[in-house]
């Protein structure tokens, strides 16, 4: 039996196409192209330059799992060696995804990580990054925006 798109489906949709994004505070630029995998899943590759000047290459896929009701992927990138595994939940047009990662405060350590995928229109996003503290509370550490190019 063949599986039908969802409406969580249609929504990844949307982020199809051609983007440009930089950190917020940062010296952190670069390009984005995200591309469908059929109807379920779409795939992100973005290219940049680091705030150090080292270049940089990003991937992320996103789809959803129906049968866990959520949205699921991964990110990997060129700065680092773990392959982050993501689940999440969507309410309106803010995507949450939820990781476990390694801690960038603790050599060796691990901690709890909550990314948010917020859609603002047809021509922008943003991507923050919140890492769990030690006492429970979170800690952005990063923003982006994206920007339709």
């Amino acid at each position: 039996m063949m599986s039908q798109p969802t409406p969580e489906h249609a929504w990844l949709q949307q982020l199809v196409g051609e983007w440009t994004y930089e950190m917020v505070g940062e010296p952190f630029t670069g390009t984005e192209s995200i591309r469908a995998i059929g109807d379920f899943w779409i795939h992100c590759e973005g290219k940049g330059t680091g705030p150090d000047g080292t270049p940089a290459t990003m991937m992320l896929t996103l789809g959803y799992d129906p049968k866990k009701g959520k949205y699921v992927g991964t990110w990997m990138g060129s700065m680092m060696d773990y392959l982050w595994a993501y689940e999440g939940t969507r309410e309106g047009n803010v995507l949450t995804l939820r990781t476990t990662g390694p801690n960038f405060g603790k050599e060796g350590a691990m901690a709890n990580f909550r990314e948010v995928l917020e859609w603002k229109g047809p021509a922008e996003r943003t991507f923050t990054s919140h890492m769990e503290e030690a006492d429970g509370t979170w800690k952005q550490i990063m923003s982006m925006t994206y920007r339709r190019a």
